[in-house]
C-alpha cells in the first residue's frame, strides 16, 4: 500500500510535469497583409517539442503589419504598415497580448522593414517604394519620440527599366555594436551605411557595391565574427562579407547561387538566417519556392547543401525556433505556415507534416 509520503511525492511530480509541459508552447507572431482576409497581427503557439502550431488568434489589428521587430527584453513589438501613408507602432508586449502604444508616419511610402537597436534606444526603418527611411528614438516605456533622423536614397540601377528604376530601401538594420545602421537598398545595389551619433545618423557612405542587377534584400550578422550574410533578391544568390567594425565598410568574400542550375523559371529570393552556432546559412526562393540550405567556412566561405522545398508557394519571411530544431515558414500565395525540423549537425531540413493556416502570412517572429 502507497504511503502518505509516497502519495505526496507522486502528486508533486505529476504537478511539476504538469507545468513544465504547460510551459514549453511559446507564442508566434505573425505579420501579415491585410488585403484579403487578414485582420493584423496573429498569435499562435508553437511547441518546441512536436513542432506543432496551435490556437491561432488575432493579436492585434493592424493595416499590413508586413514586418515586425521584438525588442532583445521582448517587452515590445514594433510593426511597419505597408501601405502608401506609411506608419511604424509600437506595441507593449506581456501577458495581455500586443497592447498599442503609439504610432508615427515611417517618413515614406510602403515601409518593409524595422529594426530595433541592440541598446534598446533607437528604431530603423526601410521605405521600399520612395526609397527612404528614418530612425526614431525610443523612450523607456516602448513608445516612439521626438523627430526622426532620416535618409534619402537616389539612382538606378541595371533594371533600370523594371524593379531598379529607382532607389528601394528593403532593409534598415543596426550593427551588432549600435554604431552604424546599414541600409540595403535594392533599386541602386548598394548596401549604405550611416554613422549613429547621438542618437541620430550622420552622413551616408556607399558601405558595399553589389553587382549591377543583385537586387540586394536582406543581410545578418555572424553571431560571433566580423562576418555578414546579405541575400540579392534579382540575382537569385548570397554573399558573405567582411565588416570593419570600425570604419563601417563591408567586403565581399564569397557568393553562390540560391537555386539549382537547371532551374529556368523565374524566382526572386526574399529573407535570410544564420543558426547561432555560424555554421549554417539558410535563404527562402519566392518561385522555385524553397529554402537554400549553406554551410559556411571559418573565413566565410560558402557551400550550397541542399534545397528544401516550402510546402507551399511564394515563401517570404521564416524563422528558426528558439532552440534552432525546428525553422518555420511563412508563405504568403498559399496562406499557410510550415514546419520543418532542423538536423544541428548537417543543417538539413525535414517537413514535419505540421502547419497552419493564416491569410497572406509575410512575417514570423519568437
Amino acid at each position: 500500500m502507497m504511503n502518505f509520503r509516497h502519495l505526496t511525492a507522486l502528486l508533486l511530480g505529476i504537478f511539476v510535469l504538469s507545468c513544465t509541459q504547460k510551459s514549453t508552447k511559446m507564442d508566434l507572431l505573425i505579420g501579415t497583409y491585410t488585403d484579403q482576409t487578414s485582420e493584423g497581427i496573429y498569435k499562435v503557439s508553437f511547441d518546441p517539442q512536436t513542432g506543432e502550431l496551435s490556437d491561432l488568434q488575432l493579436a492585434v489589428e493592424a493595416a499590413s503589419p508586413s514586418y515586425l521587430s521584438i525588442s532583445p527584453d521582448h517587452k515590445y513589438v514594433y510593426a511597419v504598415g505597408e501601405r502608401g501613408d506609411g506608419a511604424v507602432v509600437s506595441y507593449a508586449w506581456g501577458k495581455d497580448g500586443l497592447q498599442r502604444i503609439n504610432q508615427v508616419s515611417s517618413m515614406g511610402i510602403n515601409p518593409c522593414y524595422v529594426d530595433f537597436s541592440a541598446d534598446k534606444k533607437l528604431v530603423a526603418v526601410a521605405n521600399y517604394s520612395s526609397g527612404n527611411g528614418a530612425v526614431y528614438a525610443v523612450a523607456e516605456d516602448g513608445s516612439i519620440v521626438g523627430e526622426p533622423s532620416t535618409y534619402q536614397h537616389e539612382g538606378v540601377g541595371l533594371d533600370s527599366a523594371n524593379r531598379q528604376e529607382a532607389a528601394h530601401a528593403h532593409c534598415a538594420l543596426f550593427s551588432k555594436d549600435s554604431r552604424f545602421v546599414y541600409v540595403v537598398d535594392l533599386g541602386i545595389d548598394q548596401v549604405v551605411g550611416y554613422p549613429v551619433v547621438d542618437g541620430a545618423i550622420g552622413e551616408g557612405f556607399t558601405a558595399l557595391q553589389l553587382t549591377p542587377g543583385d537586387g540586394p534584400r536582406h543581410m545578418v550578422f555572424h553571431p560571433t565574427k566580423n562576418l555578414a550574410f546579405l541575400i540579392n533578391e534579382l540575382s537569385n544568390s548570397v554573399i558573405s562579407i567582411d565588416v570593419d567594425t570600425e570604419t563601417g565598410r563591408l567586403t565581399e568574400i564569397d557568393r553562390a547561387n540560391t537555386v539549382p542550375e537547371d532551374f529556368t523559371e523565374h524566382s526572386q529570393c526574399a529573407d535570410i538566417h544564420l543558426s547561432s552556432d555560424g555554421k549554417f546559412l539558410y535563404g527562402s526562393n519566392r518561385g522555385h519556392d524553397s529554402i537554400a540550405i549553406f554551410s559556411v567556412g571559418e573565413s566565410g566561405e560558402l557551400e550550397r547543401i541542399g534545397v528544401e522545398s516550402v510546402q507551399g508557394k511564394w515563401p517570404r519571411n521564416f524563422t528558426l525556433s528558439p532552440d534552432e530544431k525546428f525553422l518555420l515558414v511563412a508563405n504568403k500565395d498559399t496562406d499557410n505556415i510550415t514546419v520543418f525540423s532542423r538536423d544541428p549537425k548537417t543543417g538539413l531540413l525535414s517537413y514535419t507534416d505540421q502547419e497552419i493556416e493564416v491569410s497572406r502570412p509575410v512575417c514570423l517572429k519568437f
